[in-house]
């Protein structure tokens, strides 16, 4: 029941991470693709990757002009669109305690993770209503969404707010039979963050203590999450959280260290991200 044939698929950040492993499952599993990333380089590998007759566009959803772009060119080429995958966002490493967040930090975090998520989806709306009920929304939050962050309380705020969005937008556009959805991810191993990176190899083996099933998510969980929502077998599910996380929520959250900062990974304090 995994299967998108005949189906138009846009996910935004398609260059990269789960962005780019999401476009790449949908394709594989029918679907044509249509993604915007707005870094030249990725757009040209992954419109290599997907190959003819998909559409890639190169492009930057916090702005406004390249919405309405991006709109215009899925109703021209395909005359609608089935499922939109609001994948963009990024702490855009800006860890620091409230109070010391600038109306520059506040905005920066505010148009990545929340204002293009309106822009898309409002754009994307009557062109899912043009292919009838079936239609499907899905935005990429975070575990952090749903417990606290410490020195991340902005990033956090917009990240909860999808959830409100979520649910609110999905009893708007039930009677359209288009649901809305979201995943949560647990910190996931990508370019855009490279948790890999942080772990000392000698201390690899601690993974199994940090997260219940052992491992940091990769790409590929999310976008088997996201396909999920999009699928048939997730026909009668609207307005809900799909938490990808290992098992991360339920187990686990944030830890002092002995020298009073905060760490995701209590056996070795001295790893791990750390404010």
């Amino acid at each position: 029941m995994i299967d998108f044939a005949g189906k138009i698929a846009l996910v935004t950040g398609g260059g990269v991470g789960i962005g780019r492993a999401t476009a790449e499952a949908f394709a594989k599993a029918g679907a044509t693709v249509v993604t915007i990333e707005k870094d030249a380089d990725r757009a040209a590998d992954v419109r290599a990757a997907l190959g003819d007759g998909h559409l890639v566009v190169e492009g930057d959803v916090t702005v406004q002009a390249d919405v309405d772009a991006l709109a215009r060119a899925i109703d021209d080429r395909f005359g609608g669109l089935d499922v939109l995958v609001n994948n963009v966002g990024d702490f855009l490493m800006i860890v620091k305690r409230f109070e010391d967040h600038t109306d520059e930090d506040i905005e920066r975090l505010y148009a990545t993770n929340m204002r293009q998520i309106f822009s898309v989806t409002r754009a994307m709306i009557p062109l899912i209503r043009k292919r009838g009920a079936g239609g499907s929304i899905i935005s990429v939050s975070s575990i952090e969404g749903f417990r606290g962050i410490p020195f991340n309380s902005v990033y956090s705020a917009f990240k909860t707010g999808i959830t409100g969005f979520t649910k609110s937008l999905a009893l708007d556009l039930a009677p359209d039979g288009i649901r809305v959805n979201l995943i949560a991810p647990e910190t996931t191993d990508t370019p855009q963050v490279a948790i890999s990176q942080y772990i000392k190899p000698e201390y690899k083996d601690h993974l199994k203590q940090w997260i219940p099933l052992g491992r940091f998510g990769t790409p590929e969980d999310m976008a088997g999450g996201i396909l999920f929502l999009a699928s048939p077998l997730a026909a009668w599910m609207t307005g809900a959280a799909l938490n990808v996380d290992g098992g991360a929520l339920a187990a686990a959250g944030w830890y002092r260290t002995a020298e009073g900062k905060w760490t995701n990974v209590p056996v070795i304090p001295t790893d791990g991200l750390i404010f």
